[in-house]
This record gives structure tokens, sequence and C-alpha cells, in this order.
């Protein structure tokens, strides 16, 4: 089989996988380090998804956290697309239905103002282009089963995301300390994850300012009015059916939304 018919292959399991049962890991068409073949895999779908009629309104960064890098043997992190059905109103509902294996962490969400392509982009780039920034909860899902993923699955499964909450409350960047600014993610009033803006690759600008580098020496851009989902504060908690879940990260506010049954 050819490469390209191997990652059409990957890329119909994987949307198969949306309305079925997660599948095995992609070790049949991956090697568990392989980025471009696994971005090929992501673009197949993303390609498909935005012709049957789906918005792309802006992109994701995965892997931010050292630990997590080194646990899936990589120096880098990831990508997925946003789309705009993937969007839950803040104090909405998350359905079962909808996603396989899902768990929630929260993060900083920045919306740009103006579009971005530069692969020499840095943070101070970044910070001059964003309208405002969000606190905002990522809920990541695996069409791959038990979450056995390699940095390969991850990436060809559109960076393991599923949807994401976005906080009222917008905030223009000057005067915001995204760097120290602490997080707690709560589960039905308990607190199940903490974080601050640190561990987002030192900072979340710098995962911003690295995704447009990343997109840019692709020949892609970022546009305005695009979200831009900076990382993971702190640990994802998985979720079980009746559980609300709260974001509060400092000088940003809140962000929630509830996980039921249908």
């Amino acid at each position: 089989m050819s490469t390209i018919a191997t990652h059409q292959m990957l890329a119909d399991r994987l949307r198969s996988a949306y309305t079925a049962t997660p599948v095995p890991p992609l070790r049949d068409g991956l090697a568990p380090g392989d980025g471009p073949g696994a971005y090929a895999v992501q673009a197949l779908n993303t390609h498909i998804w935005a012709a049957s009629g789906r918005r792309i309104v802006g992109r994701k960064v995965g892997l931010t956290a050292k630990a997590v890098q080194a646990q899936l043997g990589v120096d880098q992190p990831d990508f997925g697309v946003l789309f705009a059905d993937m969007q839950i109103d803040d104090g909405g509902v998350l359905h079962a239905k909808d996603v396989l294996q899902p768990k929630a962490e929260a993060e900083i969400a920045l919306v740009l103002a103006r579009d971005l392509c530069n692969t020499q982009a840095t943070a101070a780039e970044v910070m001059a282009a964003c309208a405002h920034a969000v606190a905002a909860i990522e809920i990541v899902d695996s069409r791959i089963v038990d979450w056995k993923i390699t940095y390969a699955d991850t990436v060809a499964d559109n960076g393991s995301s599923a949807f994401f909450v976005l906080g009222r409350d917008k905030k223009p960047l000057a005067g915001l300390d995204l760097y120290t600014c602490g997080m707690a993610l709560e589960v039905n009033g308990a607190l199940a994850s903490l974080g601050a803006g640190a561990a987002c690759l030192g900072h979340p600008l710098e995962a911003a300012a690295w995704l447009v580098r990343t997109l840019s020496a692709a020949g892609e851009s970022l546009y305005a009015g695009d979200v831009v989902l900076t990382g993971a504060l702190g640990p994802m908690v998985a979720l079980k059916p009746g559980d609300l879940v709260e974001a509060k990260i400092g000088g940003l506010g809140r962000v929630s939304f509830s996980y039921q049954n249908g």
C-alpha cells in the first residue's frame, strides 16, 4: 500500500471511531514518532470535515507540559484544528453520546484581532495581535482505545481534541500576568487540578508563538477572530456523567460546563 493510501486508511479509521468505538493505536501505518505522517492524516480529515461544511475557528496547542512530552518521547508540542461545532457555551452541557473517553483541562484561550503568519513569530508579536484572553476548558478525547497514544496517534487524531468552552469575561492582555496566574479546576465543587500559566510551555504566549511559527512554516496562517487554546495549565481530569466542571483562572475569571448522559 502506498504512503498516501495508508494515510487515507488511517484517516478513515479515525473518522469512523467518532460514531462507534475507539480503535487500536495506529501502529500499522504510523511509527510512534512520525510527526509528518501524523499531520498528513490530520490534514486529510480536516479537509474532509471542512468540505462537509464544518467551519474552522482556530487551533489548539497540546503537549505543552514537559512531563507529557517526555512520556511520549518528543521535545515539542503539537496542534489540532478547532471547528465552530466544537464550542460549548459557558455553563452549557457536554452530552455523553458525543464523546468516547473524555477528560477536561483548564487553559488560557487567546482570540486574535488580526492575522498572524510569520515563521519567526515571537510572544510579543502574538500579544500585539490579540484582541483578548479568556478562561477556557478543553474537553479532550481520544479515538484510540484506552488512551494508549503515542505522539503520532494524538497528532493524527486532531490533537486528541473534542470540545471547548470559553469564559464570558474577555480580558485585554495589557496588565494581565499570564505567567504566574493560578488555575484551579473543580469537579462537583471539589478541587481536581491545580496549575499556573508557567506550566504552558513556560508561558501561554510562547505556546501561541510556537503555533504561529509552525503553521507559517507549512504555509498556513491564523486569522483575525481565531481562537487559540494555548495548552493545559495543570493535569487533565477524567469525566463521568453528572459531573459539573468549573475552572477558575487568576485575572480571567471562571468558565464551566456539565457532563450529562444523553
